[in-house]
């Protein structure tokens, strides 16, 4: 990888557009600390990385002829099983949240494509118990459920191409409806849950509060939006991807008068997808490797060998590769964990 030449970038001064961002080298420092935080897994245990987040990372651990979903905890050696597969072929951990503290939300596929059946699970720390939140069976958004204040929130299909979006008490009760409409996967941005929406032959931006479902007004810029993908926010910085041809990644960070392109062209644009915000970080995933951007230095760099991918929520970065030939069967899998902003900065573009 070589950095593209041009004037080194400084973060805009509030109100101004970002320039584009050049790509960087990936640091030596940077690789140094993902090496550091490697997950070595008991022997004869094989991992994948479904989410992380601060303090936390939720794997899927299979051997011999059991997989379990576990999460493992900063500073625990021993992971804590959340769930035995009672089908160790079929079943797939999806996604999951945790409160760092007592609750955890995760969701399972039940097969091997993304419109098979699904189960929402929520696992107690206290008690070391799983129960069964939600069952879903017919077609709709993929649950990456949301956890905030002990309230479970996901998206569910039902009937006639619509879904709801729905919160429940982690600790057990009745599921309240906050929406229905066709709605995407719903994502928290600071105190919002933010989700698109087919309205009118397009698709735009909607939100509530995470408090109590009540609709919510999002940011100018970001109200303003039609037709994007992937959008993502931590309630500061937002991005997404603009165009379908012509693939950009867009960000807008509070204070700024417009979003910005920030990162255009081949082969880092071509096909993004899975943005997620790590800290100061913006990392997205394209069918070759994954990127992390930082928008304040204006440069990105690759985080990961060829196929890799990322997880990333509050300031936690998880990184997961396997060296060599990724798609051998029993190739090696690698789970690295850091905390993004104890990344240093990525060197300016000059």
């Amino acid at each position: 990888m070589s950095a593209r030449t041009s004037a080194p970038t400084a973060a805009p001064a509030p109100g101004t557009t970002a320039p584009a961002a050049c790509r960087v080298p990936l640091p030596d420092t940077w690789r140094g600390a993902f090496t550091a935080g490697a997950y070595h897994p008991a022997d004869g245990l094989r991992p994948v990385l479904a989410d992380a987040g601060p303090g936390w990372t939720a794997l899927q651990l299979s051997g011999g002829h059991d997989r379990s979903a576990v999460l493992v905890r900063a500073g625990e050696k021993t992971p804590r099983t959340l769930l035995r597969f009672a089908d160790p072929v079929e079943h797939q951990l999806l996604a999951a949240d945790f409160d760092g503290r007592r609750w955890a939300a995760f969701a399972v596929l039940e097969g091997r494509t993304l419109d098979s059946p699904w189960s929402l699970y929520v696992w107690d720390a206290a008690t070391g118990r799983t129960r069964r939140l939600a069952h879903a069976d017919r077609p709709g958004p993929l649950p990456r459920p949301v956890l905030h204040d002990g309230t479970v929130v996901w998206a569910q299909g039902g009937d006639a191409g619509k879904a709801a979006v729905l919160a429940a008490p982690a600790g057990g009760g009745h599921a309240r409806v906050w929406h229905t409409g066709v709605v995407d996967t719903p994502f928290a941005a600071g105190g919002l849950l933010v989700w698109r929406e087919a309205v009118g032959g397009g698709t735009r931006l909607a939100a509530v509060s995470l408090a109590d479902g009540r609709p919510a007004r999002l940011p100018a810029p970001v109200a303003a939006l039609r037709d994007i993908r992937a959008p993502v926010s931590d309630g500061t910085t937002w991005a997404w991807v603009a165009g379908e041809s012509d693939p950009r990644l867009m960000v807008w960070r509070t204070g700024e008068a417009r979003p910005s392109a920030v990162v255009t062209g081949r082969p880092a644009a071509q096909g993004m997808d899975q943005l997620r915000i790590a800290g100061r970080l913006v990392v997205w995933r394209t069918p070759e490797t994954s990127y992390a951007l930082d928008p304040a230095v204006g440069a990105y760099t690759e985080i990961t060998p060829a196929y890799g991918y990322a997880a990333a929520s509050g300031g936690a970065l998880a990184l997961a590769y396997s060296p060599g030939d990724a798609k051998e069967t029993g190739a090696r899998a690698v789970i690295q964990v850091v905390d993004a902003d104890r990344l240093p900065r990525l060197p300016g573009c000059g």
